[in-house]
């Protein structure tokens, strides 16, 4: 894709959706992180079914512990590998007091040092909570910016370096969650609705269905 296309792809994304938003449900950095971490191989419908009865008794590192390791199990078992993810929560709270004051940190570096907190997740909490412009490339992300050839790349890593050069600046804070979005309900994996794309005709898929 050229530069004026790429212009264009995220303008009309815009036109959509000005104010694009995670479908993730939080009411903190605290339990966006947490919902981040739980949301992995997991549906952000799932995660919120989960937390809306958690977040509202345990919305603080301190607030997680006092519930204790098998009070969250029970509010999370309906998630894939909650046992692990709960683990891994309970982990990053501890660490969060000891090391963060309770706060949670607002650079990559602190954060991917928390247990269960990858690149990925990082780069989420840091886009919303700190609305800095990350690219959190999970995989409707990797997907878009290979399929429409904006951004190929072989590794999560590489389409992320390569969308942070390409995004225009002026769409940069939420290029991420209109790539998400996109991926997610439009240019699905194995049938992508290339009719009811408002940028098909900027894409460079070659199967494209129109």
């Amino acid at each position: 894709m050229t530069k004026k296309q790429i212009h264009e792809f995220f303008a009309r994304l815009k036109a959509q959706n000005p104010e694009p938003k995670s479908d993730l449900e939080w009411t903190n950095a605290y339990t966006l992180l947490v919902a981040v971490v739980l949301s992995a191989q997991a549906t952000d419908a799932g995660v919120n079914k989960a937390t809306h009865g958690l977040f509202k008794i345990a919305d603080s590192p301190q607030k997680m512990l006092d519930l204790g390791l098998d009070g969250l199990k029970e509010h999370i078992k309906t998630i894939g590998l909650y046992n692990t993810k709960a683990k891994n929560v309970m982990a990053l709270s501890e660490q969060l007091i000891r090391e963060h004051g309770g706060k949670v940190p607002d650079t990559r570096e602190a954060l991917v040092k928390l247990p269960g907190v990858g690149r990925k997740t990082a780069n989420v909490v840091l886009n919303i909570v700190f609305k800095q412009p990350t690219m959190a490339v999970d995989t409707h992300i990797f997907r878009i910016a290979n399929r429409t050839g904006m951004a190929p790349g072989k590794t999560p890593e590489a389409v992320e370096k390569a969308l942070l050069k390409v995004v225009p600046d002026e769409f940069a804070l939420h290029a991420h969650h209109w790539l998400i979005l996109q991926g997610r309900y439009v240019c699905k994996a194995r049938k992508p609705l290339c009719k009811q794309c408002a940028v098909a005709d900027l894409c460079g898929f070659k199967e494209k269905n129109l």
